[in-house]
């Protein structure tokens, strides 16, 4: 008997909440040129750990407008019934994607592969948009948790900066915690990126082995 997916679990897996909000005159910014409405998303830590604890109704701090710029809601933000939750059908068929790749054997030599890293361009796809820094710049710069003594793959780059791999999952525990990126949206990244795929058995494993 397969045991059916509650919302915490839901969220835990990386897929984004979003409730309808009606034109609201008192958000006018809010809303834009959408006078009948839009679907707001729920991404704030706050806001979704609430729901994973099982809160019997949604409170929306922290949202997004009609174009899609993050907007904090004035306190005590909007409330609304839990029945009135979405999930966008794009990231249910992501999830379902991933659900089926994560039950396929691996064959030996992809996982052999894995050990190595990402490349530049798979890092700045990955985490680029969580940092207010300069990704591209600290990854040439090769200081801290992006050079061999981080997260960078040693002799990687030996003979070209091209060359260079970082391993995910060293680079992402580096940016929560120099950076202070939230776990979550770290978490988010592991599930939503096809190349992280292979790295997020280990990535969930090193969070239960640091209490996080």
């Amino acid at each position: 008997m397969k045991t059916p997916w509650t919302l915490a679990h839901l969220i835990e897996s990386g897929l984004i909440p979003y409730v309808w909000l009606d034109y609201d005159a008192d958000y006018p910014e809010l809303f834009g040129d959408a006078n009948g409405g839009y679907p707001a998303p729920i991404f704030f830590e706050g806001d979704t750990q609430r729901l994973v604890a099982g809160s019997e109704d949604v409170l929306i701090t922290t949202t997004k407008d009609v174009y899609r710029i993050v907007a904090q809601l004035k306190p005590p933000g909007f409330r609304r019934a839990l029945h009135e939750l979405r999930f966008l059908k794009k990231d249910l068929e992501r999830l379902v994607k991933k659900l089926k790749r994560d039950a396929e054997p691996k064959p030996v030599e992809e996982a052999k592969e894995s050990q190595a890293g990402i490349n530049k361009d798979q890092v700045l796809m990955a985490f680029a948009s969580l940092v207010k820094i300069d990704l591209a710049k600290s990854l040439a710069g090769a200081g801290g948790i992006f050079g061999d003594e981080g997260a960078r793959v040693k002799s990687s780059a030996a003979k070209s900066k091209n060359k260079a791999v970082w391993n995910p999952v060293t680079l992402a525990l580096g940016l929560n915690d120099v950076y202070r990126v939230p776990l979550p949206h770290l978490k988010r990244a592991f599930s939503t990126h096809d190349f992280l795929q292979e790295w997020a058995a280990e990535w969930n494993q090193t969070l239960i082995l640091l209490g996080k």
